[in-house]
């Protein structure tokens, strides 16, 4: 599995990242510069993965 970001963490790297539910359902994607922070969810154990290439 690829890492996994949680929201207000800063992106490692610029790219797509989807935002996925605590039982693993995509609800959407944002794109990130490096450094700007993931944004807050309306789900807890929300979290991201950067989309692949």
């Amino acid at each position: 599995m690829s890492q996994s970001y949680k929201p207000g963490e800063e992106a490692p790297s610029a790219g797509n990242y989807l935002a996925y539910d605590k039982n693993g359902h995509c609800g959407g994607s944002c794109y990130l510069e490096k450094g700007q922070r993931f944004p807050a969810t309306q789900n807890s154990g929300s979290y991201y993965i950067k989309e692949e290439e």
